[in-house]
This record gives C-alpha cells, sequence and structure tokens, in this order.
C-alpha cells in the first residue's frame, strides 16, 4: 500500500514546483500600506492594479469610522452562533433587505463568504435527478460546487451559445428520464477574462427550454448597470436572472456576500443552505460595514464614474499601442503576452523593481502553455497619471520580452525547472 503523502511529496502540482523560486515574491506576496493605489511592496513603492477595490471603499474614512466604531461597541464576535440558533439580528435583515432593494429582487440571504457561499448553493439548489449545465471557464467556487451534484452535469463553451443551445438538448432528454429539472450557471462578469457573460442570450433560451438561472455577479456588482446593480441591470435582464448572487469582497470592499431571488426561493435557501445552517452568524462589524457601503454606492455614483475613467483610459491606452487586452467588457482589463513561465518571472521582477509597477500574473494551468496574462484591476482611486506611467513601462517590457531579454534572464531558471 503506498503512502498517502508519496504523491504530495513527488507532485506538488503545476503551480507548486515553482514554490521556492515564486513565494513570498511572485505568490504570497505582501503589499503593505493603506489600501490604495499606490503601496508598498519590499519597502518600494509601487503603483498596485491588484487590488479588488474597485470603488476605493477600503479606506474612506467614513466607511473606516463605521468599521472602527462597530469593532469598539460589539467587538468581533457579536453575534456568536449560527443565524438559525443565536446568530441573528435586526441589522441582518436591514442589510438583507436593503441589498433586495438595490438589484431588484424580492429577497435576499446574506452568505458570510463568497466562494463557500455559492458552492453551497449550487448543493441546495439541485438533487440528484436534476442535470447543471455551466459556462466551462466558470470560477473555481463554481466548479467546485458542481462536483458536490451527484447527477449529471454538462459544460458548453465559454460564452457559445450554440454550445449552450447543444447541451440543453441533451439535459432536456436527460431531465425527461429522471424527472428533474435543468440549473443553468453563469457570471455576470468572468473575472480572468474580464468578459461578461451573455446572460441576455441565455435569458432568450427559456422560451425554448425550461430551465431555471444561476449567475455569480461578483465583479459585476457595483460596477454595470446604472446604479451599479450590476450585468444583469447593464444588459436589461435582472428580472430574468432566477438566483443572483454577489459578494461584498469587490466593489464593497468587505467580508461576505449574498443571494437574492423570489421569496420562495429565498425562503428555501435560509433552511436549507448548509454553508450558513451550520457556521457561525456574520460578524456584526462586517453587516453595519456593509449597511454603510451599500449606500455609498448608492449616494455616490461618482464613485462609479471615476472608476470607468480609470477603466476607459487604461483599456484604450493599452489598445492604441497594440496590446492584446481580449474581449473584456468590463472593468477587468487582462494583458495577453506570449511567452514561458520562466519569461514572465523575469518580466513581472523587471515591472516591480525597475518600473514601480505592480500586477498579477498569471501563467499555466489557468491559461494555455507558451502564454502570460498580466491581470489588471484599474480602481477608483487611480490617478490618470498612474495609468499614463503604466502604459510606458508595459511598452518596455514588451520589448525587452520580444528582443529575447526575459528568456537570457531567466535561462538558468528555465533550466533548473526542465523548462
Amino acid at each position: 500500500m503506498k503512502d498517502l503523502f508519496a504523491r504530495i511529496i513527488e507532485n506538488k502540482g503545476p503551480l507548486g514546483k515553482w514554490a521556492s523560486q515564486a513565494e513570498g515574491y511572485f505568490v504570497f506576496p505582501k503589499l503593505e500600506g493603506p489600501i490604495s493605489n499606490r503601496m508598498k511592496f519590499q519597502g518600494k513603492e509601487v503603483i498596485t492594479w491588484s487590488i479588488n477595490d474597485y470603488l476605493g471603499m477600503a479606506n474612506l474614512p467614513e466607511i473606516k469610522k463605521v468599521d472602527g466604531d462597530t469593532a469598539a461597541e460589539y467587538g468581533a464576535a457579536y453575534p456568536m452562533g449560527a443565524r438559525m440558533m443565536s446568530g441573528h439580528t435586526d441589522f441582518h435583515e436591514q442589510l438583507e433587505e436593503e441589498l433586495a432593494d438595490f438589484v431588484h429582487k424580492e429577497s435576499s440571504y446574506l452568505l458570510n463568504f463568497g466562494y463557500q457561499g455559492i458552492l453551497s448553493t449550487i448543493d441546495a439548489l439541485v438533487s440528484k435527478d436534476d442535470i447543471i449545465v455551466y459556462d466551462v471557464d466558470s470560477h473555481a467556487c463554481i466548479i467546485d460546487g458542481v462536483r458536490l451534484h451527484m447527477g449529471k452535469r454538462f459544460t458548453f463553451v465559454h460564452n457559445d451559445i450554440e454550445s449552450l443551445k447543444k447541451n440543453l438538448e441533451r439535459a432536456s432528454k436527460m431531465a425527461e428520464q429522471t424527472g428533474g429539472g435543468i440549473l443553468v450557471i453563469s457570471e455576470g462578469v468572468f473575472g480572468m477574462r474580464g468578459e461578461q457573460g451573455k446572460l441576455k442570450e441565455i435569458v432568450a433560451l427559456k422560451k425554448e427550454y425550461n430551465f431555471r438561472l444561476l449567475v455569480d455577479d461578483a465583479h459585476g456588482f457595483g460596477t454595470l448597470g446604472k446604479t451599479g446593480a450590476g450585468a444583469g441591470e447593464e444588459q436589461g435582464i435582472q428580472d430574468d436572472i432566477d438566483v443572483y448572487f454577489a459578494t461584498f469582497a469587490k466593489s464593497m470592499a468587505g467580508i461576505g456576500a449574498f443571494l437574492a431571488a423570489d421569496k420562495g426561493i429565498i425562503d428555501y435557501l435560509k433552511y436549507n443552505l448548509r454553508s450558513q445552517m451550520f457556521a457561525k452568524s456574520l460578524p456584526m462589524i462586517y453587516v453595519k460595514g456593509a449597511l454603510k457601503r451599500l449606500d455609498m454606492l448608492r449616494s455616490k455614483p461618482e464613485l462609479r464614474e471615476k472608476l470607468w475613467e480609470n477603466v476607459n483610459a487604461l483599456q484604450n491606452g493599452l489598445k492604441e499601442r497594440g496590446f492584446d487586452i481580449g474581449t473584456t467588457t468590463s472593468c477587468v482589463t487582462p494583458v495577453y503576452l506570449n511567452g514561458s513561465i520562466p519569461e514572465a518571472m523575469a518580466l513581472v521582477k523587471d515591472l516591480r523593481e525597475n518600473y514601480g509597477i505592480f500586477c498579477s500574473i498569471v501563467v499555466y494551468p489557468v491559461i494555455p502553455k507558451g502564454m502570460i496574462l498580466l491581470r489588471m484591476i484599474p480602481t477608483t482611486t487611480h490617478t490618470l497619471e498612474d495609468v499614463a506611467v503604466t502604459l510606458d513601462a508595459f511598452s518596455a517590457i514588451r520589448d525587452r520580452l520580444q528582443n529575447g531579454t526575459y528568456k537570457r534572464l531567466s535561462a538558468a531558471v528555465a533550466a533548473a525547472m526542465g523548462e
């Protein structure tokens, strides 16, 4: 019999094998100082394009005051216990009511975390007789939720409506045999590519196929739509989303998430969502903090306007300089380059050390081998000067990538790793 840990020791995984070269710098880096457009990395000031604080709420004085006052009044523990047992308060209910109203739904339910929340929601919505059809590029939390499903599931090609139709045909035939229903899952904004899900085209298929739609709108909530209510509002189909999910970790710079749907669906989820039934209630510091953040999201449209000024300046500037930013239709700004993992490491180190630019690097297995993705998140706190400095830096590093500078610099690392 093989030792359980033998595989772990022998094969550290596609990312884990780079740990000795990458940890502390390329992965698990330590950004210091107030959350903003410029922070400290290893003692140097850098322009930060890796913080999901879209609306710049993390350091607003009025928000920090509410956070501090709430902590002083309630501490970090109150209320104790799960919502169903002893962790329920008027403020939890108030937040749920205001969230439902903001995203134009009848009811909502507060969740402790986004990842476990959407995972548990999928588990609660389907039985073994039901069929799930989901976008192949869905976030890991959705994939993990689908893995819990004891019935059949199909993936459709990313944002490909013809592929979705083919899989709905398969799912419909199977549902007739099992006596179950169909759940379609997409995202409002796909966080890596920045593309909006084709929600309008998906809901149009409801006339032909009998399914319910779950949308994870973590990156759309607060950034898209006339009022910031998300991708469904942006595309004019919010009423057709059966279960809407969003997190506080992006636009509201906090902890927590929520579901919104018809009251009957939310009532069911309240009594069947295992990740909430058997977990401590969201502490008051996050609940009252979210109420303040939501109030500012509603009352200060200038935050979203400034965000989009920066988004447009960055994305238009990159396109004008010939960079490939894919087909993003959101704030998420991917920059696609060609190169190996060692070259990507050399490139990012150059950006950070010599140009003062900090952005996330994405490589295989998240994207195909031979590609480098630099993922940038513009925020309200960025300035047009930040954008100009970054554009010049990106032009410089592209030249060094194309002329082989990074290949030479990374040769030793590549050889050591057998690349």
